[in-house]
């Protein structure tokens, strides 16, 4: 292969995919090990600790889709411009993305001041889970500066091509967060309020690492923002494509903050459960998105070559890499469920009760999820957008609340089914639609 050819329609399929997957799954591991790290040592200090994290959850998880989500779209039009030698314009893309990051801070700092406590008490009548929380929260997301000056690196980094860049970033946050942990959770005793501190030094570090990467593309990527100023054109652009991006990433909350919702119902020890399954599926999914995430390149290069052998083939590859993992990962839920809640989460008899079985009835679903995935960026790449967001919200919302509800009514110890029942009904809904999408755009390559 000479230096001059692409490796999306050269390199061989498989190692291709791990190729453009690799780096993508590191980081992304990286990211789950301490979040699983985090709730170990909050796990040690009560069940009324882990819930207020299980509750603050999907506060978290919001953030990180405003902060993708805008991600997205200054990815998009920053390489736009570096992509067409536009210097100016795209330090003037990186103004109007900095902007757009300090709205997503200031967003959520206003809420962390005034909302945080208000949030908290529609979720629980519990007032050391309310205080936990409302004091969990307040840091995060008074202090997520870090977090919102650390995406924006991290995408100019991408856009230059240092995807190293990336892995710098969030491995370092990662791992101070880790050391931090037990230090301000048990010696300063600072408790879930430690958790949340170690939580921002790291992100805050992470970013200034992250300025400091940037500062050293100056050769190459010169950013002056003298003279810069304000384009309402620029920023309704990078608006068009964030509003969308951000209420496809913002589908996770909604979805957590029902189950939570619903699952108060049965008891709070079933809300205990549904943070520990999102903490651990966070293993098996990394990897999944990882591939779907590299297709989407793999599969758009290849259709644009008209290659319809190596479009097919990534697909297949891809599907047979993620369903793979999901079985793996369900077969090692379900064998360790015990352990992992007896060492890790510290879980009493209650919690063992009903946490064992709610654990290995999730599990069951990961497959099915895998093959959900897969399609998702296959529709992606093929253009075919509104597939993938009519599938994610099949999964996230349309059916997997209504089920949730309908078992807690009927059959309350078979709650967590609901996961496997929205994603099969997802699959089905999700394989004709494929059908159509290869008949139409790659059996005629």
């Amino acid at each position: 292969m000479t230096r001059s050819e692409n490796i999306l329609g050269t390199m061989p399929m498989g190692r291709l995919i791990f190729t453009m997957s690799g780096p993508i799954m590191l980081s992304m591991l990286m990211q789950a090990v301490y979040n699983l790290v985090d709730s170990i040592y909050v796990a040690r200090l009560g069940d009324d600790a882990f819930l207020a994290l299980s509750y603050a959850y999907p506060i978290q998880t919001l953030l990180i889709a405003f902060c993708v989500g805008t991600g997205v779209a200054f990815s998009a039009v920053l390489s736009q411009r570096l992509g067409a030698k536009q210097m100016d314009q795209a330090s003037s893309v990186v103004l109007h993305g900095g902007v757009l990051y300090f709205l997503c801070w200031l967003i959520f700092f206003l809420f962390g001041l005034l909302g945080a406590d208000a949030y908290l008490r529609t979720c629980t009548d519990t007032p050391s889970v309310i205080a936990q929380g409302t004091a969990y929260l307040q840091v995060c997301c008074c202090l997520s500066f870090g977090v919102c000056t650390q995406f924006p690196c991290e995408r100019i980094l991408q856009s230059m091509g240092r995807p190293a860049g990336f892995m710098i970033i969030q491995g370092s946050g990662a791992l101070l967060n880790i050391i931090l942990d037990p230090i301000l959770i048990f010696v300063f005793d600072m408790g879930v309020a430690g958790a949340a501190v170690a939580t921002v030094i790291g992100q805050i570090t992470g970013a200034v690492i992250g300025l400091f990467l940037v500062h050293g593309l100056r050769e190459q990527f010169p950013i002056s923002l003298r003279g810069q100023h304000l384009q309402p054109a620029l920023l309704e652009e990078l608006g068009r494509i964030a509003g969308p991006a951000i209420l496809m990433q913002s589908l996770s909350s909604v979805m957590s903050f029902g189950l939570n919702t619903i699952l108060r119902r049965v008891s709070e020890t079933a809300v205990w459960v549904l943070g520990v399954y999102f903490k651990l599926q966070s293993f098996v999914f990394m990897p999944i998105f990882s591939v779907n995430n590299g297709l989407i390149s793999i599969i758009s290069f290849n259709y644009g070559a008209r290659d319809r052998r190596r479009v097919s083939g990534a697909i297949r590859f891809g599907m047979l890499l993620a369903v793979g993992t999901g079985i793996i990962g369900c077969g090692l839920l379900i064998l360790c469920a015990s352990p992992l809640l007896r060492v890790c989460f510290n879980a009493g008899t209650q919690a063992l009760a009903l946490g064992i079985p709610a654990l290995g009835l999730t599990a069951l679903s990961f497959p099915v999820a895998a093959v959900n995935i897969i399609l998702s960026s296959a529709f992606q790449s093929l253009g075919h957008s509104r597939y993938s967001l009519a599938i994610s919200l099949l999964r996230y919302i349309v059916l997997l609340l209504p089920v949730a509800l309908l078992l807690i009514y009927l059959r309350p110890a078979s709650a967590f089914l609901c996961f496997l029942i929205t994603e099969v009904g997802a699959c089905l809904a999700a394989l004709p639609m494929y059908r159509h999408v290869y008949r139409s755009k790659i059996a005629v390559l």
